[in-house]
């Protein structure tokens, strides 16, 4: 399911109890984070028992389905994880139980936490004990990823309780709670309609809300000269199709530009992790891509640095049309390091992202726009019409200074404007 996925929802079974499976054919529909998918049967045989119901929310390592195979022996079907943190523990002569090994924690009242959901309560200063007073309303009461987000943004921002130090003349701190945000009363008139949140738009709103908890967010602009990147692309793009089997985009060359950016400015390619700072040794680009739904998805151009700009526009092509479809795997949509966000494509002059974390910076590129613009020339200044275009690039102020993010949107910037009016295919 992707390095950071630790469970996942059960949309619907696509058998039923005692029908023939083949190998790779799709058995059962999943949801993650944002992505639906389907998990094949990993075996031939007959389904003899669905162990979960639809809607259940279920770990990765937890066994869903029971086969029996041809020659009458049992093989599980667990939400897919990654093999080394796999441990098949015989449970029956006829059955295994798939273990997440090293993934459980167990609170002081022997409640089960996901992963997921303790990394955000650490995140978030949550103690054990508040987060066992939160309710549950996943399987036998787990506490979801949606339980937490619902309880901190209804916590508000509270300052966690400094720990006494054991001496006898050290006096008790007590913790300093903040006031509690409550939303508006809203009033709802006769004309209007309630439309309740989708699945996907919880999460959104859920993880938009921690984002900015969690992270300052600084925002700075700079104005960039795409003269020369809108002249090659109108020269080539018919021949660029027809070699690549594949249209050239304004994203891939964005994308190409970002990558190398941040090769200059490593610091931007980063995580918090508390007091340390994970700097990622991969460049991994996100492209937040709008569903017609209209949702949000963002899957993720892995090592962009090292595709050149054929590549990337192939995979950016691909990764677009297949979240348009709703076929992206859950790993195309783990492990970015780094967000772009194409807001010019809305026409869009420009806007302030806010960061995906873990991330700690995103870029958001606005509309292509002719405007008079003065140059230099060998006879002097000049007025002349230019492609004109508004980068806006948001940060986490925590670790990436007003400096490192202003000169990193600058260098994007200056690639794209010495852009190779001659470069080739």
């Amino acid at each position: 399911m992707g390095e950071s996925v630790a469970e996942a929802s059960i949309l619907s079974w696509l058998k039923k109890e005692g029908d023939r499976v083949t190998a790779d054919e799709p058995l059962v529909e999943i949801a993650t984070d944002k992505v639906n998918s389907e998990v094949p049967s990993p075996e031939d045989g007959i389904l003899v028992s669905c162990r979960v119901n639809v809607g259940d929310t279920v770990q990765v390592g937890h066994v869903i389905a029971i086969i029996e195979t041809g020659d009458g022996a049992s093989a599980s079907a667990p939400v897919a994880a990654a093999a080394p943190t796999i441990i098949e523990v015989p449970a029956a002569p006829a059955a295994s139980v798939a273990v997440s090994s090293g993934t459980a924690v167990v609170s002081s009242s022997d409640r089960f936490y996901s992963p997921l959901v303790k990394n955000i309560s650490k995140q978030e200063n949550i103690s054990q004990a508040e987060l066992d007073s939160i309710s549950g309303t996943g399987q036998n009461g787990r506490v979801t990823k949606e339980d937490l987000m619902g309880y901190i943004a209804s916590r508000g921002n509270k300052v966690a309780p400094i720990q006494a130090t054991s001496t006898a003349s050290a006096p008790a701190s007590k913790s300093i709670e903040a006031p509690r945000v409550k939303g508006p009363t809203i009033t709802v008139g006769p004309n209007d309609e309630i439309i309740e949140m989708d699945r996907m738009r919880r999460l959104i709103a859920d993880h938009m809300i921690m984002s900015t908890q969690v992270s300052p967010h600084v925002t700075s602009y700079v104005e960039a000269d795409l003269t020369n990147v809108v002249m090659w692309r109108n020269k080539v793009k018919k021949q660029f199709e027809a070699n690549a089997k594949t249209k050239l985009t304004f994203t891939p060359i964005f994308i190409e530009a970002v990558a190398k950016a941040i090769r200059d400015f490593p610091g931007v390619n980063a995580s918090v992790d508390g007091n340390n700072i994970i700097m990622r040794g991969d460049i991994n680009i996100g492209m937040a891509a709008a569903l017609p739904s209209g949702n949000l998805i963002v899957p993720v151009i892995k090592n962009a640095d090292q595709l050149n700009l054929v590549g990337i526009a192939k995979k950016v092509n691909d990764l677009a049309e297949r979240a348009r479809a709703n076929k992206l795997t859950p790993d195309e949509i783990q492990g970015g390091t780094y967000t772009l966000t194409n807001v010019g494509s809305f026409g869009n002059v420009m806007g302030t992202p806010i960061i995906n974390q873990p991330q700690v910076a995103i870029l958001a590129v606005g509309a292509i726009r002719k405007k008079p613009a003065v140059i230099e020339t060998p006879q002097g200044d000049a007025i002349a019409i230019r492609h004109m275009m508004f980068l806006s690039h948001s940060y986490d102020h925590r670790i990436v200074d007003g400096a490192l993010g202003g000169r990193f949107v600058r260098r994007v910037a200056d690639y794209l404007e010495e852009w190779d009016v001659n470069r080739e295919i």
